[in-house]
C-alpha cells in the first residue's frame, strides 16, 4: 500500500472544522469551514502541528465526498458518509445502541443487524482511510466508540504503525457488555491498538475481564497478549494494554477567559437579570439521559415544596444544549424536561422570579464562562459519566476560589476532584441534604475546597493528558 507523508494521524468520528459546500453565481462549488470548539482539537493540534499531522473525520456533511484540505496548518482527510449511514452507522448503532448499553441501559438498547452492517463499513472506510495517510511507522491515535472496529482494521492493512484508542465514554460492566451481539467483534477489534486508554481504572478493568471472557487473549494485569498473523503468514504475539488516562481541559485558557473584564461584566449582567438572588444554581449539560437532569429537577422542586428554599432566595439555571434530535429517545426527554420544568415554575414561581430558567441552547465559550462565574453552586447529577467535563470548566473559572461543586459519584470527574460533594442522584434526600450544604456553605469552607480543585485540574490539564497517553503509546512497552 502506498503511504502517506504523515508521522502522527489523529482518527475521530468528526473532523476539528465544520465543512460546508457553497455554489458561486458561475455554478462552481467550494469548501467553507469553520473551527469546531472542543477539548480534543485544543490538546491535539500542537502536537499534529510538530509532528506533520492529519486528521481523519467526517466533515458533518452527508453525500459530502471531498478531496484532503488544509485548514488551520492541519491537514484534514474528510470520509464520506451518506444520509443512510449517518442514520444507521452513527444515529442508529453508535447513539441508539452502543451509548445506552455503556451507559448502564439508563434507556433500553437498540440490536440491529443492519446498523452493524453499516457500523462495519463506515469503520473500514475510516481505516482505509488512516492507512493511506500515514507514513512508515507512524503514530495513529484513533477516537471513541465509533470507531471500536478501526484498531484491527488498520493493523491488518498496516502493521507497521503504532496504534492507541482512547474511549471518551465508559467501558460497561461485562454482564452488561454482554447483551451485545457482535461483542467478541469489538473486542477484537479494539485489541488491534498498542494501547487503550479509558477514563477510569473501573472502565479499563470491566474491558479486560471483556477480554478474558469472549476472547483466548491470556492477560496479565493490564497487559493483553494478542496472537495475529505477522508479515510472512506465520503467528506471532504483542501485547496490547488497557490503562486509565482521564481527559482534561485547557484549564489555564479557561481560567484566562474567565478572568477578562467582558466576562466579569456579563457575570455581574446574569444575577440581575436573574433578579439577583442571594444563590444562584447551575445545571449544564447536554440534553441527555444519562445527565441526570429529572433528578437535579426533582430535588430542586422538592426544597421548594418544602420552604427549604424559597425563589425569592435562590434560582436554578438549567442550560440544555441540544442533543441528537432525531433520535426518539432524546424527544421524549426533552419533553418530560420541559414539562416538569413547566410544573414546578407553575407551581412555585412568583411574578420576577421564576424558579427555574431553563435554556435549551448552545452558548460560546465566553457566555458559558460568564455563566460559570454567575453560579453559586454547580450541580452535575450525572447517572453515567466517563469524564464530565462541565465540572472542571467550573472549576477553572473560579479563579477566586469561590462557588461550590456538587459532583455525581458516577462521573469520571469524581475520581479525581475530591474536594466536591459526591452524591448519588438516585437518592433525592441525599442530594436535596448536599444542595442545602453547598448553599448554606460558609465561605472560608468552600474556598479551601475550591482551591484543591483548581490545583487539580490545573497540573492535570488536557495538555499534560495528551503527552501522558502518547509518551505511554510511544515507550517501548506498548508493543
Amino acid at each position: 500500500m502506498e503511504t502517506g507523508p504523515h508521522d502522527f494521524v489523529v482518527v475521530a468520528n468528526r473532523l476539528p472544522v465544520d465543512v460546508t459546500v457553497t455554489t458561486d453565481d458561475d455554478g462552481a462549488q467550494h469548501l467553507d469551514w469553520r473551527r469546531s470548539p472542543g477539548g480534543l482539537v485544543t490538546a491535539l493540534e500542537p502536537l499534529m502541528r510538530a509532528n506533520d499531522g492529519a486528521w481523519v473525520g467526517w466533515a458533518g456533511t452527508p453525500g459530502l465526498d471531498a478531496e484532503p484540505f488544509e485548514a488551520d496548518d492541519m491537514w484534514l482527510v474528510p470520509v464520506p458518509l451518506s444520509e443512510e449511514e449517518v442514520a444507521d452507522y452513527y444515529e442508529g448503532f453508535s447513539n441508539a445502541t452502543l451509548w445506552p448499553l455503556y451507559h448502564d441501559v439508563i434507556a433500553a438498547p437498540e440490536f440491529h443487524r443492519d446498523w452493524w452492517t453499516a457500523y462495519v463499513t463506515v469503520n473500514q472506510r475510516f481505516a482505509d482511510a488512516a492507512a493511506a495517510a500515514a507514513d512508515q511507522g507512524a503514530t495513529v491515535w484513533v477516537h471513541d466508540y465509533q470507531l471500536q472496529l478501526v484498531p484491527a482494521m488498520l493493523r491488518r492493512a498496516r502493521p507497521d504503525v503504532r496504534i492507541g484508542f482512547f474511549d471518551h465514554i465508559p467501558f460497561p460492566p461485562v454482564e452488561l457488555f454482554s447483551q451485545l451481539p457482535w461483542r467478541r467483534r469489538v473486542v477484537e477489534g479494539l485489541l488491534g491498538a498498542d494501547l487503550i486508554g479509558f477514563q477510569r481504572a473501573g472502565d479499563a478493568a470491566n474491558f479486560l475481564r471483556a477480554v478474558r471472557r469472549f476472547t483466548d487473549a491470556p492477560t496479565r494485569g493490564p497487559l493483553v497478549t494478542v496472537t495475529e498473523p505477522g508479515p510472512d503468514g506465520a503467528p506471532r504475539t504483542r501485547s496490547a494494554r488497557a490503562a486509565a488516562f482521564p481527559i482534561s481541559i485547557d484549564a489555564r485558557a479557561f481560567d484566562a477567559l474567565a478572568r477578562t473584564p467582558a466576562v466579569a461584566a456579563r457575570a455581574r449582567e446574569i444575577r440581575r437579570e436573574l433578579g439577583d438572588p442571594d444563590v444562584v444554581l447551575l445545571g449544564v449539560d447536554r440534553l441527555d439521559y444519562t445527565k441526570g437532569i429529572a433528578h437535579r429537577l426533582k430535588a430542586f422542586g422538592e426544597l421548594l415544596e418544602d420552604g427549604r428554599l424559597t425563589v425569592e432566595q435562590c434560582t436554578l439555571v438549567q442550560v440544555a444544549s441540544p442533543s441528537r434530535g432525531r433520535v426518539e429517545h432524546y424527544k421524549v426527554l426533552r419533553d418530560d424536561i420541559e414539562l416538569t420544568v413547566g410544573r414546578i415554575n407553575g407551581d412555585h414561581a412568583t411574578l420576577g422570579h421564576p424558579a427555574v430558567h431553563y435554556l435549551h441552547q448552545s452558548f460560546p465559550m465566553s457566555e458559558m464562562a460568564a455563566l460559570y462565574r454567575a453560579a453559586d453552586v454547580m450541580l452535575v447529577t450525572s447517572l453515567r459519566d466517563g469524564m464530565n467535563l462541565v465540572a472542571k470548566e467550573y472549576v477553572a473559572a473560579q479563579f477566586d476560589g469561590r462557588g461550590v461543586l456538587v459532583l455525581s459519584e458516577f462521573t469520571g470527574a469524581a475520581d479525581e476532584l475530591h474536594q466536591a460533594l459526591r452524591i448519588n442522584p438516585h437518592d433525592i434526600d441525599a442530594l436535596k441534604a448536599t444542595i442545602m450544604q453547598a448553599v448554606t456553605m460558609d465561605r472560608r469552607s468552600a474556598k479551601r475546597r475550591m482551591q484543591g480543585l483548581r490545583r487539580r485540574i490545573m497540573e492535570h490539564d488536557v495538555e499534560r493528558w495528551a503527552n501522558d497517553f502518547l509518551a505511554a503509546l510511544r515507550s517501548p512497552g506498548a508493543r
